[in-house]
């Protein structure tokens, strides 16, 4: 879908706004540059106003402060690799793109921290990191060509996740600029601090609606001394799932603990080297990590919980090149989706991971009721899975059935405890079925909470809450 109607800005804000971004920064207004940052990859488009590229956290405080005086909506952008939404500008908006605020500020190994700004990639902070023997946790599977920012604005995680965490749970401090282009500084250079509220914390995952993020203090974790990959297949998904909570009910957690169910495996097989079972109702991909000592007992423990009723074979990977096979596949999921349904509506929803086999079986039950393909995989060790209903949006018939299915998903996982979006976000994609989750008040707070950061409502709207 993509919106092309656009309004033009004024004069003077324009050249407010070619002023603001400084002699290292840019501002685009030719309509052929402005397409390219009209999207993400939610496949939504809207042409923006203009394109404001700040190289420095003083830039973007002048661009917003020029936005906020003229009451222009300002969306900020990393690269786009978003599934919601949420960087698609409205028409005529002031896109706020943060690549080149792509600096690795310091890494502090005696601390354990690394400084970067919004721009960098996920994988481009992995390597720093590890030059110095620790790693970030959140390992999105896009990790290669997502930026910091977008990490920051979404939560996101990873396979990583179920034993280290997400986002929130691994930044120590922020730089932003609110909506009126005042700087702010939030969080501590330390792993305890609890001096005022928690701004940290408030600003990951809000999706750029609160303020703009251009600096981030990031914890590191050691690299683990040593690491190994099992693959476990079932005959069904609902036997996988149980494995699941077994697995997670002992006391060794794993680093990863992927899920694909049988749909997946088949439409993935022919991207992927890997030698992937043909009768497979189901498969986890399960990663410990940890001392080298301890690892053949820790995998061993995690071997046993995962073989149950159901289970077909449980094995580790020969060699490293296996283990590079097998993450292959998990990674070309979703590219492997894009071709055989361009339009896939992709969800990412979380359970409590007791509640994984309900999840699994009713997931089963609405495809076979709508008629509708539903292919799923994802993080199945915190209960976050990714649910691809395979229809075109422009089929009218398709929708017809896909459009109360989809809602019947939403449902289905509240009733089950848990949450509409696990780390994609809710950009525009969600945003009306946010209702279903958040009760009121809660609503109304979150409003006042977002009036307080951003009284003219020009950063990102329309995005993350419904309106009251």
């Amino acid at each position: 879908m993509r919106d092309d109607s656009t309004e033009p800005l004024p004069r003077a804000l324009l050249s407010r706004l070619a002023e603001a971004v400084g002699d290292g920064g840019a501002l685009l207004t030719a309509a052929a540059d402005r397409w390219a940052y009209g999207y993400d990859n939610s496949r939504r488009h809207a042409q923006p106003g203009a394109v404001a590229l700040p190289s420095d956290h003083a830039a973007v405080c002048a661009v917003v402060r020029a936005c906020h005086e003229a009451g222009v909506p300002l969306v900020p952008r990393g690269h786009g690799t978003g599934t919601a939404g949420a960087s698609v500008p409205l028409p005529g908006a002031v896109v706020l793109g943060l690549e080149r605020l792509g600096r690795i500020v310091r890494v502090d190994p005696a601390n354990r921290l690394l400084v970067a700004e919004p721009g960098v990639t996920n994988q481009a902070i992995q390597q720093a990191a590890a030059a110095h023997g620790f790693f970030w946790a959140p390992d999105p599977t896009s990790a290669a060509v997502c930026t910091l920012g977008g990490n920051l604005a979404c939560n996101a995680a990873g396979p990583r996740a179920v034993k280290y965490g997400t986002t929130r749970d691994n930044v120590l401090g922020l730089q932003a600029v609110t909506g009126t282009g005042a700087p702010l500084r939030t969080g501590v250079l330390t792993t305890k601090g609890v001096v005022g509220y928690d701004l940290t914390r408030l600003l990951i995952g809000s999706e750029g609606t609160l303020a703009v993020i251009t600096e981030a203090t990031l914890k590191l974790t050691p690299l683990p001394e040593a690491k190994a990959t099992l693959r476990a297949v079932y005959a069904d998904m609902d036997a996988a799932a149980r494995a699941v909570t077994r697995i997670m009910a002992q006391p060794v957690t794993p680093c990863a603990l992927e899920f694909i169910d049988a749909a997946a495996i088949e439409m993935v097989r022919r991207y992927s080297k890997a030698e992937l079972p043909t009768d497979a109702g189901a498969l986890l991909m399960i990663e410990v990590d940890g001392s080298r000592a301890c690892l053949d007992a820790m995998v061993a423990a995690v071997a046993q919980a995962a073989n149950g009723d159901g289970c077909l074979d449980v094995r580790s990977a020969r060699d490293a090149a296996e283990v590079v096979r097998l993450w292959e596949t998990r990674k070309a999921l979703s590219p492997a989706l894009r071709n055989v349904a361009p339009k896939k509506i992709n969800e990412d929803v979380a359970v409590p991971v007791s509640r994984m086999p309900e999840l699994i079986n009713g997931l089963a039950a609405l495809s076979a009721h709508y008629g509708v393909t539903i292919v799923n995989f994802g993080h199945a060790g915190n209960g976050n899975i990714h649910v691809n209903l395979l229809v075109d949006p422009d089929d009218a018939l398709q929708m017809e059935r896909a459009e109360p299915c989809l809602s019947d998903v939403f449902d289905l996982v509240l009733r089950l405890g848990g949450t509409l979006s696990g780390e994609h976000g809710i950009g525009t994609e969600k945003r009306d079925f946010v209702s279903r989750e958040l009760d009121p008040v809660a609503l109304q707070l979150m409003h006042a909470i977002k009036a307080q950061f951003d009284p003219r409502g020009i950063l990102n709207p329309g995005k993350k809450l419904p309106p009251l």
